[in-house]
């Protein structure tokens, strides 16, 4: 896998994580409207989210993930955040995951984001296929995976959580 980098859109820093993006990464993993649809551990404190941070720092030292903090090129400050995670042995495939602030939804950011990490992930990780596991009543989320042409795999089952299904994109 390639080291980390930087990726820029018209509107947007796709940036690394930094410990200055505590209280963001606090907000995405703590709000419980942010995590409706998500089963994961909060970050509630600053403590807790600079372990969070610390645990994406070494993942990425070790080459397990990519994750990018996400920022309107006007402003640094963390409006969300997406990821390239759970590699398969060969490197071929991996999950997509993101989010973004409830007072950032519904301006295409995380679209022009996903984007990003989708050419990325096809052109220089020469990934061939990306999965994304969404709660089956997240019509956002399902809604901008569509739009980037994932589509659903009604064989697959999240052993982790049934309320998600599995869609993929095929390079």
């Amino acid at each position: 896998m390639k080291e980390f980098c930087v990726l820029e859109t018209p509107r947007l820093n796709l940036r690394a994580l930094s410990i200055k993006d505590w209280e963001e990464i606090a907000y995405l993993r703590s709000d419980i409207t942010m995590n409706k649809y998500v089963s994961r551990p909060s970050a509630r404190n600053q403590k807790e989210a600079l372990a969070f941070i610390y645990k994406i720092q070494k993942g990425i030292r070790k080459k397990e993930l990519l994750y990018w903090s996400i920022s309107l090129k006007e402003n640094p400050k963390m409006i969300g955040s997406i990821c390239l995670w759970h590699f398969s042995k060969d490197k071929t495939t991996a999950e997509v995951g993101y989010d973004l602030a409830a007072n950032q939804q519904g301006k295409g950011i995380m679209n022009e984001a996903l984007q990003a990490i989708i050419n990325y992930a096809f052109y220089d990780l020469q990934l061939i296929k990306i999965e994304a596991f969404t709660h089956y009543e997240n019509s956002k989320s399902l809604s901008l995976l569509e739009r980037n042409s994932f589509v659903l795999n009604p064989n697959r089952k999240d052993k982790g959580n049934e309320n998600n299904i599995i869609l993929e994109l095929k390079a």
